[in-house]
């Protein structure tokens, strides 16, 4: 009997032992296991361009200064916050979903009309807006500045052949419509195989229009049709937030 209970006794000391270490490598809770830390969930440019830790005297919630009305058509972006100026042609509506780069920038809304076509397809001049979310849903301001470039360098990388070269025209924080905007306006160069164009005009703007979404622009006139340069200039100076 005294064999069997020392041996009762040891198997007692040794499960004891075991429970012990369990419960000292599990945070005190040994029938639970750490939970690993929660996945990023923001928008890709809420990750980039965090908030800026100071709010500008002009955030989203301020008034909109009066403007006067642009005339002509309109170009209405509900999602966006926007409208601009619709040209007649051979400017056409945009009527697909365009998710090109890597943001995937939902471009829904717009104009546009084929230059050309070749091996790769058709190329376009364009007039296209969407709206991309770009802040928490608890910020009170964006990060336009940060926002712009990085939407600017997404169409270099990803919208153009590759390798280019980029002449700068613009590149600052202005106001369209009234409300804060960053604006990139450059010229690219490049040679692809089968396509007639070798340069492009284009604009990125990225308009703060009061919410945790902002407003893209995006406008793109191949040098085969420098005709259509002023395009840029004229849609730029029309938009109003709605």
């Amino acid at each position: 009997m005294l064999i069997f209970g020392a041996v009762a006794g040891g198997i007692l000391a040794i499960g004891l032992t075991i429970i012990l270490i369990v419960a000292l490598t599990s945070d005190g809770n040994a029938f639970s296991s750490k939970a690993s830390a929660p996945s990023d969930v923001r928008p890709p440019l809420a990750q980039m361009c965090p908030a800026p830790t100071t709010i500008p005297s002009e955030g989203p919630s301020a008034a909109v200064p009066s403007l006067p009305p642009d005339s002509g058509e309109r170009t209405i972006d509900q999602e966006a916050g926007i409208s601009y100026r619709k040209f007649g042609a051979p400017w056409q509506p945009w009527t697909t979903i365009w998710r090109a780069g890597t943001l995937e920038v939902p471009y829904k809304v717009g104009q546009h009309f084929v230059t050309e076509e070749y091996s790769a397809g058709s190329y376009h001049a364009s007039i296209l807006s969407a709206a991309v979310p770009a802040a928490d849903n608890d910020a009170v301001t964006l990060n336009l500045e940060c926002v712009g470039r990085q939407v600017a360098a997404d169409v270099r990388a990803e919208y153009y052949p590759q390798p280019n070269t980029m002449d700068v025209l613009r590149d600052e924080m202005t106001t369209l419509g009234g409300r804060p905007a960053y604006l990139n306006e450059f010229r690219l160069h490049f040679d692809a195989p089968g396509l007639s164009a070798k340069d492009e005009r284009s604009a990125v703007a990225v308009i703060d229009v009061g919410k945790t979404t902002a407003a893209v622009l995006y406008i793109s006139i191949p040098g085969t049709h420098k005709q259509f340069d002023y395009v840029i200039d004229q849609t730029l100076k029309s938009v109003r937030p709605l």
